[in-house]
């Protein structure tokens, strides 16, 4: 059995650092759950609600699920609410054959979506209820108080914590020649206001990853009018599925758990071969696997999860983390037209050349190639190894023993949404929502799982007096079906 989170006093005042999705969303239900509460808000952008998800984006693109997937529990529902404003979504209908719920429909509309149910939920003064604050929150106050300080000095007492941090900015590949890190040709985040600054139309790029964070970025690129070539490099050189629509596919491996990640694998690819014989998308067998990964996770040992990360993760992410059809075809044209290339391999050094950079790219069995680039965008995704980050907010309280970054660089350890301590105890009033929770779930950074984890830690902090963090079992367990398109 878990460890239980250690006891507190009712909990009144709340600080939830990180006004995107999974902070917001949580503000939005614990406000509404616990009205006499008061809600700190901390976000160090001048617009809580969107985050770098719905914020950092273009209108093209688009939601990597459809709008039935991003229903949250909020009133009125994000489909109402995209019929009542008159949302513009000609292409996104005409794909889905006129169906709302299974259309894709832009990223920024959600974001429209979530900032305006924050500001019809704020109070009219500032007692209870959601208090935005604007702001970066750097360190925990000095015992025996309990709060936030932020980066200009104010403080906010709380009598409980909820990071929602969210997803952070990539990490640089790691290579001994790293010196091209610290000039300009090198852009180490790619939703940075800059990323593209003074970017010659015509000029070579290469995009560092082949995720879904270089196909927002490719696309980005050639919505700007970019005609220079484009490279995009990985380890694998594998691109994401597209989403398809249509059938179903009944759960199939709770029976098998546990068993090791190469034969749960094996059996995914006997099951998606049996669906298209019989004219189900492949699609449909992963949809099938969401509610059991929780569980899968927890049944391995080290060494599996271990085993998982290096040698399948890759070919599993590119058919979990799917793309909308648009952008997929998209995407296509871009490749087609000769303007995308992608490439399996390493870079294996970079060399200067007169305004531009050359990356020696290794390539297994064959020659090296040389690209020569001038800018290089780093697509690689959010980065999550705690133990190295000197993010100040988690040095202070790693420094100080109240989160234990995980052996594999995922996140941080947590039992449900209870942080643990180095001493190995959940704590009662610090939590963790969403990407920062993954060393216990792996997979808890889709909408759906997300809204379940905000759900249960609402209903946790609305009791009085003691609160105790559910065993990870049953949290698993109910990561239900998901459903067609997730």
């Amino acid at each position: 059995m878990a460890p239980r989170a250690t006891s507190r006093r009712a909990v009144s005042i709340v600080a939830v650092i990180g006004g995107g999705f999974s902070g917001t969303l949580f503000a939005l239900k614990l406000a509404q759950n616990r009205p006499d509460l008061r809600i700190h808000l901390v976000e160090k952008n001048a617009l809580p609600g969107r985050g770098l998800a719905y914020g950092a984006c273009s209108p093209f693109h688009l939601l990597n699920v459809p709008v039935h997937r991003m229903e949250v529990g909020l009133t009125p529902t994000f489909a109402d609410w995209l019929v009542k404003n008159r949302i513009n979504l000609q292409d996104a209908l005409a794909e889905s054959g006129g169906d709302l719920s299974s259309a894709y429909v832009p990223r920024a509309v959600f974001g429209d979506y979530l900032e305006e149910r924050l500001a019809a939920a704020l109070p009219v003064d500032r007692g209870a209820g959601i208090v935005p604050v604007r702001g970066e929150a750097v360190r925990l106050m000095d015992q025996p108080h309990r709060g936030v300080v932020l980066h200009d000095g104010r403080e906010i007492a709380a009598d409980a914590i909820i990071l929602a941090t969210g997803n952070l900015a990539p990490r640089a590949p790691g290579i001994a020649d790293d010196w091209l890190y610290d000039t300009s040709w090198f852009v180490a985040d790619p939703w940075t206001r800059d990323a593209f600054h003074r970017l010659d139309p015509s000029a070579s790029v290469l995009l560092l990853g082949a995720g879904l964070t270089m196909v927002d970025v490719a696309l980005k690129l050639a919505d700007n009018g970019h005609n220079g070539k484009i490279h995009a490099v990985s380890r694998h050189g594998l691109l994401p599925q597209t989403h398809q629509a249509g059938g179903a596919w009944e759960p199939f491996l709770k029976p098998l758990i546990p068993s090791s990640p190469l034969k749960l694998m094996k059996v995914i690819r006997a099951e998606a071969d049996k669906a298209q014989a019989a004219g189900v998308p492949w699609q449909r067998v992963i949809d099938a696997v969401r509610p059991t990964i929780a569980s899968v996770w927890h049944s391995w040992t080290g060494a599996q999860r271990h085993q998982f990360l290096r040698h399948l993760r890759s070919r599993w992410d590119v058919h979990r983390h799917r793309m909308a059809p648009r952008i997929s075809k998209a995407l296509a044209d871009l490749i087609a037209r000769k303007q995308l290339r992608v490439t399996a391999g390493r870079i294996r050094e970079y060399r200067k050349g007169p305004g531009y950079v050359e990356a020696v790219i290794s390539r297994r069995h064959k020659r090296d190639e040389v690209i020569a680039a001038e800018r290089v965008i780093n697509c690689t995704g959010p980065r999550s190894d705690f133990d190295r980050l000197a993010l100040p907010l988690f040095s202070d309280m790693k420094r100080r023993g109240f989160i234990v970054p995980d052996a594999m660089g995922l996140g941080l350890e947590s039992s449900d949404c209870a942080l643990i301590d180095r001493l190995g105890r959940p704590l009662g009033w610090l939590f963790a929502l969403g990407p920062l929770t993954r060393p216990a779930w792996w997979e808890v950074t889709a909408v759906p799982e997300i809204a379940l984890q905000i759900d249960r830690l609402v209903a946790d902090l609305s009791r009085t007096g003691r609160i105790r963090g559910p065993a990870p079992p049953p949290l698993a367990e109910a990561f239900v079906d998901l459903g067609a398109g997730i």
